[in-house]
């Protein structure tokens, strides 16, 4: 097992999780690699852990560590260079009449319902449309690092979707993005196009948009923000 050797991480400890049903790859067997104690993983801890692959959910802080398989590749985009395409121009015309706006990261019936109405058409049988109030809250609402939740409204002053976003050293970390799964003009695309935007306006380099699994339907999309890079062992390359 290989570990981060940064001098800011040698306080924490490292495991890996017994084998699960991968969530991806029909038929495969996952396993995770945690970082703990997690009341140790601060802002500036957690960037260089993103470095190096891993990813948060609530408190918990992973990367894959299956014992064949590869298939999940960290990516960031390099929103410096990046430049959208025909259909992502059109997109962010399309939807410049809505208004972002930061909300406190707590928990809100309307985004609560959102989400519900999300994930039973986008993720439906996948578990997570079976989530409760606290589920939920672990999820997306509880965190150690510096966390912030974007509402965006359309004129009328209606809820078509919300970002939680991480803010690292070297760039912002798209935690989840949920909308309204029957609004027309790829919500979803306009979303990642705005983090682009916002690490622009921060001055922040990448954009972390997770992991890119190629044979994944649900992950394959994220190679269409150009130019990006994987983390192929420890180092980042182009793709």
């Amino acid at each position: 097992m290989s570990y981060p050797n940064e001098p800011t991480l040698k306080t924490l400890q490292f495991y890996s999780t017994a084998s699960y049903p991968c969530s991806y790859i029909d038929g495969r067997e996952a396993r995770s690699q945690v970082a703990a104690p997690t009341h140790l993983i601060d802002a500036s801890t957690y960037s260089q852990l993103v470095l190096q692959g891993f990813r948060r959910s609530g408190y918990f802080t992973y990367r894959p560590h299956c014992d064949t398989c590869r298939a999940c590749l960290p990516i960031r985009v390099a929103v410096n260079d990046f430049q959208p395409n025909r259909t992502q121009r059109k997109i962010w015309r399309r939807h410049q009449g809505l208004r972002a706006s930061n909300a406190p990261l707590e928990f809100q019936p309307e985004h609560f319902e959102l989400y519900r109405r999300y994930v039973s058409t986008r993720h439906a049988g996948a578990g997570m449309d079976d989530d409760d109030q606290s589920q939920y809250t672990q999820f997306l609402l509880t965190s150690r690092v510096d966390t912030t939740l974007v509402e965006f409204r359309d004129q009328d002053g209606t809820l078509c979707m919300v970002s939680i976003i991480d803010i690292l050293d070297t760039g912002l970390s798209a935690v989840y993005t949920f909308f309204d799964p029957q609004a027309p003009g790829s919500l979803g695309t306009y979303g990642v196009l705005w983090q682009i935007d916002r690490c622009r306006a921060m001055g922040l380099p990448w954009l972390y948009l997770g992991y890119w699994i190629e044979e994944s339907r649900k992950m394959a999309y994220k190679i269409h923000y150009q130019p990006c890079e994987i983390l192929r062992g420890s180092h980042w390359t182009p793709l």
